[in-house]
């Protein structure tokens, strides 16, 4: 581990733009609630110290985001951050930025740290739709450091860093291929770049694992052993596969075990045997059986588990049984991956288990796999003291802090799928957090706090991201006995375009001419929105870039935008599917477009709402997108400014229920709110 990084951190990451200060103040706590005196607060050139009422107040230059660091002898080191935008909402008492909580430091305490699924191949290095390239040939080491130096700091805190490590190593291309659809490999700067950004321990317990066989597994392996990198989960028979590497922290050794939970139909399979190598095979017998074997040693065992269905919100029941079987028989702890989406945590028997943990960094360019999430956890020994959960937005291939809308989705969805679990995420400045004490769901959420939502002109459908994402909704008060309302969530990622500039990384997930397109400075909702050049003679095609891969049948939706220009424009929108097994780019290129509706956008000094209702594809598709042509009325080149671009996907009918149904895990993740007219009065939320 990195030991520069042995002081505290509260991070937000600062892109300067005007030189007027903005006042961020805040309150650090330790666990039992007291005021922490004597943490310094830096931010750039600027230093304070927290004082005996643990509160802070600090000015900084103006910028979309902030980077505190917070420093204190006896206490973890933490990371978060927010935007601008964030702490501006807040001091309008929309969204309530909570205390920050700080972990002490004792003799036995250990903190830990997991990301998801890591690879750096394939579209790092050819990305698609002429995007900017991320790792150039002439330059692989300082790019693949790039990619990871949002989250540096972030992992460099804890005490041992782990991730799942889903790619072969190898400077070229091996010459062996499993016969199956997807094969990854990465060059060997990968393991430079984890270990630079402070990562120790890969997993190798997965389906990519063996993509390439055993020349690549080899040359995988001799990488690792050249690297700085431990490993386990992987190896040239069966018995190396299943043996655990054990790690020396803080005067206990620790057992870190992985595993892919199938053999795979291919043939040779993707599991290590005594006739070639592989991934640990992580069967019942397998797991009970190598973790016993670490357990009897005294050591604390860590599981980490490659399983259930891609994209799903729940994980199956085997991988269920499996997780709890292993903590059963001694594990302390048990980390699960592979869905490539995030799912819930449980506090199983006073042990943690992670569901999936999403993607960490990838290539995936479709939107649902995008919003993820670090784990620290703290253990006594073997005994679990604290979870935090630091939302992570994979933004253009990198992992980075999860700001705004990005918060509000990774902890809405973990905080849903966990409480299912009968386990409650609470709140620490931007993070999650799970204590003991999570386990035990006190009843009925009582409100303590309402917000007014408004409606404006020729508007039926509000955002919810500036709520706060830890208080669910509890009643919905309307205006009047005519008034119906449902729920829904908005399947565009930065569909507000406030996190389009942050962290030097371009954002993927939109089509449109990067030539001619620009963030401007002013917004329908907030500090930013798009600005097309629209020309007579060209498509000017703008919209969801990549299909969206898991979408719900014959759903009910709403296209809603907001548009500005000076000369009259006429914006088509469409829907685009991909057939059940047809080709991406053949979809692309020859997928029917489906018109929706057309508007017209009057010229005008104020944001036009536009908002389209449709029905998603009911059979024959596996995924959509919307796309939207703007067409000029006077032959002209014309600025056409996009804000609040969203595509909802409604998870409630319409209804006139005071309180919400909180059994549909999906509509109390809720970002949209529509009613069934136009009102001028608001809607009352209790939270």
């Amino acid at each position: 581990m990195n030991k520069f990084w042995c002081f505290l951190l509260f991070i937000f990451t600062v892109n300067s733009f005007a030189n007027d200060n903005f006042a961020i103040n805040g309150k650090v706590k330790t666990e039992q609630g007291k005021p922490l005196a004597g943490v310094d607060i830096t931010v750039g050139d600027k230093k304070v110290t927290t004082s005996h009422d643990g509160t802070f107040l600090i000015k900084a230059k103006v910028a979309d985001s902030y980077q505190v660091v917070l420093s204190h002898a006896n206490y973890f080191s933490s990371v978060q951050t927010f935007s601008h935008f964030e702490l501006v909402q807040a001091s309008k008492n929309i969204r309530n930025i909570s205390d920050i909580t700080l972990v002490k430091k004792a003799k036995q305490r250990v903190m830990l740290a997991f990301g998801g699924d890591v690879m750096m191949g394939r579209r790092f290095y050819k990305p698609y739709f002429g995007d900017e390239i991320l790792i150039h040939p002439d330059n692989k080491t300082a790019d693949s450091r790039a990619i990871v130096s949002h989250i540096k700091p972030y992992m460099s805190i804890a005490d041992y860093a782990a991730v799942n490590l889903e790619t072969q190593i190898a400077d070229k291309k091996p010459a062996e291929r499993a016969p199956k659809s997807v094969t990854f490999y990465s060059q060997p700067e990968i393991l430079d770049a984890l270990s630079w950004a402070g990562i120790d321990y890969v997993s190798l317990g997965n389906n990519h694992t063996y993509d390439y066989m055993d020349s690549g597994l080899h040359s995988t392996l001799k990488f690792l052993a050249d690297s700085k990198l431990a490993y386990s989960g992987a190896g040239i028979n069966e018995k190396s596969a299943l043996k655990a590497h054990q790690q020396k922290i803080k005067n206990n050794t620790f057992a870190m075990l992985g595993y892919v939970g199938w053999e795979g139909s291919a043939n040779p399979t993707q599991t290590a045997n005594n006739a070639h190598g592989g991934a640990a095979y992580g069967s019942m017998e397998n797991m009970l059986s190598s973790v016993k074997k670490q357990v009897a040693k005294n050591n604390i065992t860590i599981v980490q588990y490659h399983g259930s269905q891609e994209y799903a919100n729940n994980p199956t029941g085997v991988t269920e049984q499996r997780l709890k079987s292993s903590l059963d028989a001694g594990a302390a702890l048990a980390i699960a991956h592979h869905p490539h989406v995030t799912q819930g945590l449980e506090l199983y028997n006073n042990k943690l288990i992670a569901y999936s943990m999403g993607n960490f960094i990838f290539d995936q360019n479709f939107s649902a796999t995008q919003h993820s999430f670090i784990l620290y956890v703290w253990l006594d020994g073997e005994k679990f003291h604290r979870a935090e959960i630091v939302p992570i937005y994979v933004k253009g291939y990198k992992p980075t802090p999860a700001t705004g809308m990005h918060r509000y989705t990774v902890m809405k969805r973990l905080k849903t799928l966990s409480k299912i679990r009968n386990t409650d995420i609470g709140q620490s400045g931007g993070h999650g957090v799970i204590t003991l004490k999570s386990a035990v769901l006190e009843g009925e959420h009582k409100e303590n706090q309402a917000t007014q939502l408004l409606f404006g002109s020729n508007e039926r459908v509000a955002s919810l991201y500036e709520l706060p994402w830890q208080q669910p909704i509890t009643q919905v008060v309307l205006p009047n006995n005519e008034v119906r309302y449902r729920l829904g969530i908005n399947l565009i990622n930065d569909s507000n375009f406030e996190t389009f500039n942050l962290f030097d990384s371009p954002e993927r997930g939109w089509l449109f001419d990067r030539a001619s397109t620009s963030i401007n400075d002013f917004g329908a909702s907030g500090k930013h929105s798009l600005a097309i050049q629209v020309k007579p003679t060209e498509d000017n095609v703008f919209g969801m870039q990549s299909f969206r891969r898991v979408y719900k049948a014959s759903s009910a939706m709403t296209l809603k935008a907001k548009f500005k220009a000076q000369a009259a424009v006429k914006v088509n929108f469409y829907w685009q599917g991909r057939k059940k097994r047809q080709k991406l780019f053949d979809a692309f290129k020859n997928g029917k477009k489906h018109l929706i509706g057309t508007v017209d956008v009057t010229p005008n000094n104020q944001w036009q709402n536009v908002e389209i209702e449709f029905n998603s594809p009911r059979v024959g598709y596996k995924s959509y997108r919307v796309l939207a042509q703007a067409v000029l009325e006077n032959g002209e080149e014309v600025t056409l400014n996009i804000d609040d671009f969203s595509l909802i996907e409604w998870q409630t009918a319409y209804s006139k229920q005071l309180k919400p149904n909180r059994f549909n895990s999906e509509s109390t993740q809720a970002s949209y709110l529509g009613v069934d007219r136009m009102i001028s009065q608001p809607i009352t939320l209790k939270h």
